[in-house]
């Protein structure tokens, strides 16, 4: 298990380059699975969860050819449908939950899916019914080994529907997006998830022959096709990446300039900043942070405390509250996170209040901060690492704080972050990587 040890207090400076997005990945990953012929994807984050899938998609049968540092080849021609059922495969599948994606292009071109129960962070509850609900509107017969922990889904030949998905999961979008571009017929999904990393899924499928409208909208119409073939396709920056190193630029009380962030792709995300008091400035497709020594929350017209919630897109997505509230602990003002859509998310606040951080938490779901205003740095602590999200809200809180902090359980940040602690050490932080 590796720690981090970080030295507070140093400034940032420089430029930086966020990676490829980790929920693009994930889902174009597993697409390549609908056509046996040669798929290359650009901009692939290195990643501990994208390497492992990369890693099992080898496994069953798909070759693999990496290009460069950041672009492979995929081609999905000899399937090991055998493997599916072996322990090696649940075992490697339980480490990773966005290997649930691969049911849904299995599904369609093979007329079989096998998944267990799937990892990933301990954020509370994260159910699978959407995923197998539409399954099986499209004609698949589902089972659940509840002994075993462990899904299928089979189905001769998945015929399209009208459905209303209970819930605007992206991964439940995505992989019913996956099973129906092969379906007989026309699929409708109502209430769909759009995110920009599913308008990407939907113009990669087209661009392969699938045939699917009303993309970035939450009704998709999709008309099934016999066969899809090869592509070429480059994910996005990960928004989740920009909205930390703006977090990290305004706790440290530095001047940043981050690249290629996509900007028409951020959504909501620098208007939220904003309204924390976080200056910046877009300079063509980069963003700007100049040093700032205070930021002030804004209150709502009527004078009451600003409230920050997670929505579906394009509401905020709630990977990045963990960032806000660290970022308000050092703030002028006051302001209620409310995480929404888990109930587990909010837990790691102890350790910043461990660290003199004013923060109240309500219950599950809600936490009221009010800000130092950096006239009272936190205290350097050690802490382990919850989650990848929270992880990196409790880096940012150490490279802030007054002494020398330790973080453990970092591989879970290494499971979303490349390289993070090099990267960052290039722009003067002061982080040591002890295994």
């Amino acid at each position: 298990m590796a720690i981090f040890r970080v030295e507070g207090g140093a400034k940032l400076s420089g430029e930086v380059v966020p990676q490829g997005a980790k929920n693009e990945a994930l889902q174009i990953l597993c697409a390549v699975l609908l056509t046996e012929q040669r798929v290359v994807v650009h901009n692939v984050p290195q990643i501990l969860d994208v390497m492992q899938l990369i890693e099992l998609l080898s496994l069953i049968g798909v070759e693999v050819e990496r290009l460069s540092e950041d672009s492979y080849a995929f081609r999905a021609a000899n399937i090991n449908l055998d493997y599916l059922r072996s322990d090696d495969y649940h075992q490697r599948c339980r480490r990773l939950r966005g290997s649930v994606m691969m049911v849904g292009p299995m599904l369609a071109r093979f007329g079989m899916g096998f998944i267990p129960k799937p990892g990933g962070d301990k954020i509370g509850r994260r159910r699978l019914d959407t995923h197998f609900l539409g399954f099986q509107k499209l004609g698949a017969t589902f089972n659940f080994d509840l002994s075993q922990n462990f899904y299928s889904v089979e189905s001769k030949r998945l015929k399209g529907c009208y459905m209303l998905l209970d819930e605007a999961s992206v991964t439940g979008t995505a992989n019913i997006i996956m099973a129906a571009v092969l379906a007989e017929g026309t699929t409708t999904i109502y209430n769909a998830a759009c995110e920009p990393y599913i308008q990407q899924l939907c113009r990669m499928l087209n661009r392969m022959g699938a045939k699917i409208s009303g993309i970035a909208s939450n009704l998709l119409t999709i008309e099934g096709v016999k066969e899809l073939g090869g592509t070429e396709h480059t994910m996005l920056p990960d928004m989740i990446e920009v909205g930390s190193f703006i977090g990290m630029a305004a706790m440290t009380q530095s001047e940043l300039t981050i690249k290629d962030v996509s900007f028409e792709n951020l959504g909501i995300i620098p208007a939220q900043f904003a309204r924390m008091g976080i200056k910046f400035e877009q300079r063509g497709d980069d963003l700007y942070i100049p040093q700032q020594d205070h930021y002030s929350i804004e209150s709502f017209i009527d004078g009451s405390i600003m409230n920050i919630a997670d929505a579906p897109w394009p509401g905020l997505t709630p990977d990045l509250l963990s960032i806000f509230l660290v970022v308000a602990t050092q703030a002028k003002g006051a302001v209620l996170i409310h995480q929404k859509m888990f109930e587990s998310r909010l837990f790691f606040v102890d350790k910043l209040i461990d660290m003199g951080a004013q923060i109240i938490l309500c219950d599950p779901h809600r936490a009221t901060v009010i800000g130092h205003d950096h006239r009272v740095r936190l205290r350097a602590t050690k802490m382990t690492s919850p989650d990848i999200r929270a992880g990196v809200a409790l880096l940012i809180a150490a490279m802030s704080a007054d002494g020398v902090s330790e973080i453990q359980n970092v591989e879970q940040i290494d499971r979303g972050y490349r390289k993070i602690d090099e990267r960052l050490n290039a722009l003067g932080a002061r982080i040591t990587r002890l295994e």
